[in-house]
């Protein structure tokens, strides 16, 4: 599985810049790739971030899950949900975020 190094500091979307920097690891079509988030980004400046990464145009839609603590799959949808997956993040002093992301398909 082939690793990529994204934007090593960008803070695209995020609060400023006044936090610190998550590492997250963006798991893509059997790729990983590497990129470094605010940690006061907000759900649309991860949304940005993706779809550069990921290559995505903006009327591209996806699908963003983290595994929590338990394995569970949690879907990313919203600021609220963003911010539980970085707080568990830090609670947990995880060495990185790691993010799935599906491209959604439409019929």
């Amino acid at each position: 599985m082939p690793i990529q190094i994204a934007n090593e500091s960008n803070n695209s979307g995020g609060g400023g810049g006044a936090g610190n920097e998550i590492k997250v690891k963006i798991a893509y079509s059997g790729e990983v790739m590497i990129t470094y988030i605010d940690e006061a980004i907000t759900y649309d400046g991860l949304c940005r971030e993706i779809r550069e990464i990921c290559r995505f145009g903006q009327e591209q839609d996806f699908t963003m899950k983290w595994v929590d603590e338990e394995n569970d799959p949690c879907t990313i949808q919203s600021d609220l949900e963003l911010d539980e997956a970085i707080r568990l993040y830090e609670v947990n002093r995880d060495s990185e975020l790691v993010i799935h992301v599906q491209r959604e398909v439409k019929i």
